[in-house]
């Protein structure tokens, strides 16, 4: 196997890849490691050049540390991983302690292994948004107070990261101050590039190169290009290139070096449009995990594997299931939101063993509960308690949101809608007049009673801000057509609604409203009535309106097709879907969730009810 060179001043063109010496997470498995830096938009370079750190703009100085003392070398490989954690930390207020227990199960797989084992712990990304841990993150240097999901992850072992697309959403910059904070491990992406924040070699690493027990591990990450928030305004270069051409030239370079390969990949399982895990209906995901092991097949063979992510598919939870064996390569991924543990193992002339560990059992570590868990759980518990307002009734609950946020008219949605555009009447620059959100924003719904911070969050757990788009009414009509052809259809009665439905369905604010005629298929359905303000939108078709929607929206919605794509989630006929990226935009800054929780406040009575701004029919 070729020698790793210690870091030595490099070629000052730096057209090629470079690989430098770097110091693992000192609670993690690694006796060593190495960290490889690619250009993913330049030609595929010939060699790894060693790379000194002052090559890296802001790297920091490696640390040299004597090399470890002469063990055998490990002939067998435990893969123990986690993906789509989404900050699910532990479930408050009393509920389980999700990372305490994968720290606790990390721990005990290292201590029973012996010299012939080596025993990583790796992440496959989306590690930020989704639960009350986020309100640690902030959205700015003021109130950053440090990031939970990396601060776990680096007190539990952790030994590499894949970057997700949800680490982006609220904005490189503050994934920096997680990174510099608290990312002991190396954070991995390939193809991620051109960002104004995060710096390839100081903050991210296209792969690295572990070494644990005399085996060395070539780790390769890669994000999807679907789903990751470019083109923000805080951001504009921000860019993922393919993660296919990004590993057709990196995996030649690092495999040769490595006696095994993890890629792990934040893209997904399938490829092109495909349902698994939360989507109920196929969504799209580009390039994804069935073309990576396609292409890694071609290209080497080390023992390779695909720890993956994104899509929240349960695999291998009994033991490797066939259909995950693809050109030999194994492809593994263990849901989402800390509900598993996934492990894997890899012996020479062996067969790949894979199952998933079930957490929420009560396995916690207590002593790292205390110790790295309760000092983070008594920053939120307070925020989460706070009561913000109050339900009367039940007309909010899931039972009444989770069918009805695709189907039509949407009471929850209603709320929602109504409450920003009256929350932003004195919003500089105008206030909006109208509000639209898609129905896969809402996650919960709002039960009778006292309601919560943290209750609400759960409604609305994603990191978006308010954008305001201006469009004439006859875009507004044209945007109202395509979401005719989006509506979950009344024929369509074997889709689970508590899943992901990746269409984009809209819901409106009160000045808005109109008819769809579902029509005999997706194609001939129509919108009809439609009226702003009660005049016919036939009337306004000139008029300028201010509409505040989401930053998913706002940027095209990515795999729900507000970006002029044919429309997904299942509707048959490749229909053209309406791109509001081509409106003029202007973010707020304002946080979305934090403006309808100062609208509780000040009103605390949380109620809305179908009122006909939109009706389903063909009278």
């Amino acid at each position: 196997m070729p020698a790793i060179p210690d870091p030595i001043r490099l070629d000052p063109r730096g057209r090629g890849a470079r690989i430098r010496r770097a110091t693992p997470n000192p609670r993690g498995g690694l006796d060593a490691l190495w960290l490889i830096e690619v250009d993913p938009l330049a030609p595929a370079p010939a060699e790894l050049s060693a790379a000194a750190p002052e090559d890296i703009p802001g790297a920091p100085p490696p640390s040299a540390p004597p090399p470890p003392a002469p063990r055998p070398s490990a002939t067998r490989l435990r893969l123990l991983h986690v993906n789509d954690l989404h900050n699910h930390l532990a479930d408050l207020p009393e509920g389980p302690q999700r990372m305490a227990e994968i720290a606790g199960h990390v721990a005990r797989a290292r201590a029973a292994a012996g010299p012939e084992e080596a025993v990583l712990f790796l992440s496959a990304g989306d590690d930020h948004t989704g639960s009350i841990f986020d309100e640690l993150l902030g959205w700015g240097a003021a109130d950053f107070t440090l990031d939970p999901g990396y601060r776990a992850l680096s007190a539990a072992g952790c030994d590499a990261a894949a970057i997700g697309n949800h680490e982006f959403d609220r904005g490189a910059a503050q994934l920096v101050r997680g990174i510099a904070a608290d990312a002991d491990f190396p954070v991995l992406s390939a193809n991620v590039h051109s960002s104004a924040h995060l710096v390839p070699g100081r903050h991210y690493h296209a792969a690295a190169l572990a070494e644990a027990k005399g085996m060395r591990i070539a780790i390769i990450g890669l994000t999807t290009r679907v789903e990751t928030r470019v083109g923000q305004p805080s951001d504009p270069g921000l860019a993922v290139a393919s993660p296919v051409a990004v590993l057709e030239r990196l995996l030649p370079l690092v495999a040769p070096l490595a006696d095994a390969v993890v890629i792990l990949s934040h893209c997904g399982y399938g490829g092109g449009t495909h349902a698994s895990g939360k989507a109920t209906v196929a969504r799209d995901i580009g390039e994804a995990d069935f073309a990576l092991a396609e292409t890694a097949a071609r290209l080497t063979r080390r023992p390779c594997v695909i720890v993956g992510a994104h899509t929240h598919t349960r695999l291998n939870e009994q033991g490797v299931e066939p259909q995950n064996l693809r050109h030999g390569i194994l492809i593994a991924q263990a849901e989402a939101n800390g509900r598993f543990l996934g492990e894997i193992t890899l012996t020479p002339g062996e067969a790949p063993q894979a199952r998933l560990i079930a957490l929420g059992q009560g396995a916690e570590d207590r002593a790292f509960a205390a110790a790295h868990m309760e000092p983070m759980i008594a920053l939120v518990r307070d925020r989460m308690a706070q009561p913000i307002g109050f339900a009367p009734g039940d007309g909010l609950g899931w039972g009444a949101t989770r069918d009805s946020r695709y189907r039509g008219e949407c009471a929850l949605a209603n709320y929602m809608n109504d409450a920003l555009v009256a929350e932003l009447a004195g919003l500089p620059g105008g206030a909006p007049d109208l509000a639209l959100l898609n129905g896969g924003s809402i996650l919960a719904g709002v039960a009778p009673g006292p309601v919560t911070f943290g209750q609400w969050f759960d409604v609305m757990p994603y990191s978006d801000e308010v954008f305001i788009l201006t469009a004439t009414g006859a875009e507004i009509a044209a945007i109202l057509q395509s979401n005719a052809r989006r509506l979950l259809r009344p024929d369509e009665t074997d889709i689970d609604t508590g899943g992901f439905i990746a269409r984009g369905f809209l819901q409106a604010s009160s000045g808005l409203r109109y008819r769809i005629v579902p029509g005999g298929t997706a194609a001939k359905a129509r919108a009809d009535r439609i009226t702003l303000f009660g005049q016919p939108i036939a009337e306004l078709a000139a008029r300028r309106f201010r509409i505040a929607m989401t930053t998913y929206l706002a940027l095209g919605s990515f795999g729900e097709r507000w970006n002029g794509l044919p429309i997904a989630g299942g509707v048959p006929g490749d229909l053209p879907g309406h791109d509001l990226r081509a409106l003029p935009s202007q973010n707020t800054g304002l946080v979305y969730r934090e403006v309808l929780v100062r609208h509780i406040r000040a009103t605390p009575r949380i109620e809305a009810a179908p009122d006909g701004r939109l009706c389903i029919g063909d009278g």
